[in-house]
């Protein structure tokens, strides 16, 4: 079996071909390489999938005669799958398959297989680091004291002081393997945890709301963890924001294109909003010119709420596991339809 680890800078190669031979002791694997450039170049659109490095060429080069092939970021376009004869199975170390065309796999009998939940935990842990450094200043007065500012005693004023999360109302929008874990922690800090999320069953932590005009309503801090879909881009604009207790927070480390970047620059300038601490954005990379560049009461980091080594290495390790089903004629654990 000819296999093709497609990693990047991130999931390494060394990290799925460990977990390849640690799972599948089997002396007719051949394994080849390609390394995609991302995160240094960062990714984009590609033909008609997203979120892929712009690699279509070498990676059709890299396919020959490949059967399976474990990638994050490689481009499987329709042209790609069509060049790609001999390829039975893709196994995305993501969430999503995203990056791959889903429709033209399916006509040619390839199977995709994706690692549902890799960073959850990481994302949850890092949508909590931005919950407090918006909510405490933190990045704002790091500046201040390694700036030219020196020691700013005004850190410590009731206006500037900035509020904890104990028994402060936090509103989750989208109730998955994210949110739900920002749930469990925002509990023991001691927060008032409101959840809206339509398709989730069953029961949360905290508070369920039927509507999200009521959540906005109570929030004083706002965190988004819905997937983007025609129905959820913009779900966040001038309206929803001007539902928020005037100065609240909002946290950003899902998609970008869940708000309305114009708005809630418009919310800051006009201090509907206190604070906002994103991590994802409408357009990525940001322009030099990015209005959030210069907004004030804004904590911004590219797109790194996902990114720690025990999320490299457990995608590695899930997308191996597909592939050890898949040799020994198993059904997938987590495939596309």
């Amino acid at each position: 079996m000819k296999v093709l680890a497609a990693g990047d800078h991130f999931v390494r190669n060394s990290l799925i071909a460990e977990a390849l031979r640690q799972d599948l002791a089997d002396s007719s694997l051949e394994l080849t390489e390609l390394t995609l450039p991302w995160p240094i170049e960062p990714f984009g659109q590609v033909g008609e999938v997203d979120e892929a490095s712009d690699v279509e060429d070498a990676l059709i080069r890299a396919l020959d005669g490949v059967e399976v092939c474990i990638t994050q970021m490689a481009p499987f376009t329709e042209r790609v799958l069509k060049a790609a004869p001999d390829l039975k199975l893709i196994a995305v170390c993501r969430g999503g398959p995203v990056n791959v065309n889903a429709d033209a796999a399916r006509e040619r009998g390839v199977r995709v297989c994706y690692a549902p939940g890799r960073n959850a935990a990481a994302t949850a842990e890092f949508t909590i680091g931005l919950m407090l450094s918006a909510l405490r200043r933190i990045p704002e007065a790091h500046g201040a004291l390694t700036g030219s500012g020196g020691w700013d005693g005004s850190y410590y004023t009731y206006e500037r002081s900035g509020l904890e999360l104990e028994d402060t109302p936090v509103g989750l929008i989208g109730y998955g393997a994210v949110g739900s874990r920002v749930a469990r922690v925002l509990g023991a800090f001691g927060a008032e945890v409101e959840v809206y999320d339509p398709y989730v069953r069953g029961d949360v932590r905290g508070i369920r709301t039927p509507s999200l005009e009521a959540l906005l309503s109570r929030s004083r801090v706002l965190t988004l963890h819905a997937r983007l879909t025609p129905q959820t881009r913009g779900l966040i604009g001038a309206r929803e924001l001007s539902m928020l207790p005037r100065g609240a927070v909002l946290v950003n480390a899902a998609r970008g294109g869940l708000v309305d970047t114009e708005a809630l620059c418009d919310a800051l300038d006009s201090g509907q909003l206190g604070a906002a601490a994103l991590d994802t954005f409408e357009e990525e990379p940001l322009r030099p010119g990015s209005r959030l560049l210069s907004t004030p009461n804004v904590v911004l980091t590219p797109h790194v709420a996902g990114a720690s080594q025990a999320v490299a290495r457990k995608a590695a390790r899930i997308a191996a596991a597909e592939v050890v089903r898949y040799a020994k004629g198993q059904p997938p654990a987590n495939a596309l339809p």
